[in-house]
């Protein structure tokens, strides 16, 4: 297959005006691109010969090949080719294999390490890892496995992963001194779950949405631009949707339920409880353990009682689940799986189109997919839920709740209470 025509790279053609040599260098790219690999090597060495001094740069402006690769074509054209092979391009033997290629185990070792230390946007596809090349190693190396940094990060760049600098843009922040610790805790949870083959649920509410004729951000392929309001009130839509999701990790699968009202509490329990019912009670007949992953923040997060309350009653008395939870720092609601490996899909899924309707809100949800196989369903919820409901002294001190020794405000445990105890709250 030939090779694909480069876009030259010098100064002089990146200008708008023409040039003389615009079309000898459109020639050029022409010629390589027909080319095998050892021929392209050696005319760009040759004409960069004739351009004389500076010919090498030049070329690779040019041409897009490598510095290196013009002055190898030059070094071999320098030498006797009578030696070099006529039936093949390169020379014998193919060089030492690829780390990868020995080991095939080492990629889905580091993507399964990945996943513990990465985070993302729920609204684009940038992605990020919190630890260096060199951590990474040291990591490997426990597993029992040297690699050198140069090999992760051609790794990472195949995971589309990028190395990119810092934007100054955002304020600073406190940063609290259980942050690691707290992550190698959630870490440590999740496989042991996994390992038991009991459900690990990431869950979070994704950004609220206005249902109307409102713009939605993002281009997509048509004749001609939808028209949409052009301002985004509340009160020239149908409401406000309110898309609560729960991500399975294990089956890789979303379920997002769509409120109509508030964002509560009881709200994120309900929606929980009807993925058990729809969805997790099928797929883990035998389980009696569920472990939550969530934001330290919200509807879910480490201080609302009345979130600690709903787990108990719907969650662990009806269902007869031990439900243990482990929140994600403040700040940190980016690592959360859903944002990346949900949230961030449903928001390219349905990118440029208006949310005229519930329905097709509904309708974008369930159309999301992904290469990996992600699916994922979807229900309206009708019900109004009341913001502001207290929960006193005397109904927390009955919850069966117990903490864990690390961090205890965003790691416990909710076990199930016995009937009598149920009644009398």
């Amino acid at each position: 297959m030939p090779k694909p025509i480069h876009q030259c790279q010098c100064a002089r053609c990146q200008q708008s005006e023409p040039h003389p040599d615009k079309a000898h260098h459109q020639q050029i790219n022409l010629l390589v691109s027909r080319l095998d690999e050892q021929q392209r090597r050696w005319f760009v060495a040759w004409v960069s010969a004739l351009r004389g001094r500076g010919g090498i740069r030049e070329l690779a402006q040019i041409t897009g090949m490598d510095e290196k690769t013009i002055w190898r074509g030059r070094s071999e054209m320098a030498t006797e080719l009578q030696g070099r092979p006529t039936d093949r391009v390169r020379l014998p033997g193919g060089g030492r294999p690829r780390l990868e290629k020995k080991t095939p185990q080492l990629l889905p070792l580091l993507k399964e390490f990945l996943e513990a230390h990465a985070g993302g946007d729920p609204m684009s596809t940038r992605r990020w890892v919190r630890l260096s090349l060199r951590q990474l190693r040291r990591a490997l190396r426990r597993a029992g496995h040297r690699v050198s940094p140069p090999t992760i990060a051609r790794w990472l760049r195949a995971l589309h992963y990028a190395l990119r600098a810092n934007v100054k843009s955002e304020e600073p922040g406190s940063r609290h001194r259980d942050r690691e610790a707290q992550f190698e805790h959630i870490a440590q949870t999740q496989a042991q779950f996994l390992r038991a083959a009991c459900p690990v649920i990431s869950v979070d509410t994704k950004k609220k949405e206005l249902v109307g004729n409102f713009k939605n951000p993002g281009r997509l392929w048509c004749r001609a631009p939808d028209r949409v309001n052009g301002h985004d009130f509340l009160s020239e839509g149908l409401g406000r949707a309110v898309p609560y999701g729960i991500y399975d990790l294990t089956r890789n699968r979303g379920f997002v339920c769509v409120g109509q009202s508030a964002d509560t509490p009881e709200f994120a329990v309900d929606a929980i409880a009807q993925w058990w019912a729809s969805e997790g009670q099928a797929a883990y007949p035998h389980a009696d353990r569920l472990l939550i992953l969530a934001d330290g923040g919200g509807s879910n997060g480490a201080r609302p009682r009345r979130w600690k309350q709903q787990l108990q009653r719907q969650l662990a008395d009806r269902l007869r689940l031990t439900v243990s939870v482990c929140h994600y720092p403040t700040g940190c609601s980016k690592y959360n799986p859903i944002e990346r490996r949900l949230f961030s899909a449903i928001t390219r899924n349905w990118a440029g189109i208006p949310l005229r309707s519930f329905q097709t809100v509904l309708q974008c949800l369930r159309g999301t997919t992904t290469e990996t196989g992600l699916k994922v369903k979807a229900f309206l919820m009708k019900r109004t839920y009341a913001k502001g409901q207290k929960v006193t002294d005397a109904e927390m001190r009955v919850l069966n709740l117990v903490r864990d020794a690390v961090c205890p405000n965003w790691n416990y445990t909710i076990h199930p209470r016995s009937a009598s105890t149920c009644g009398a709250t």
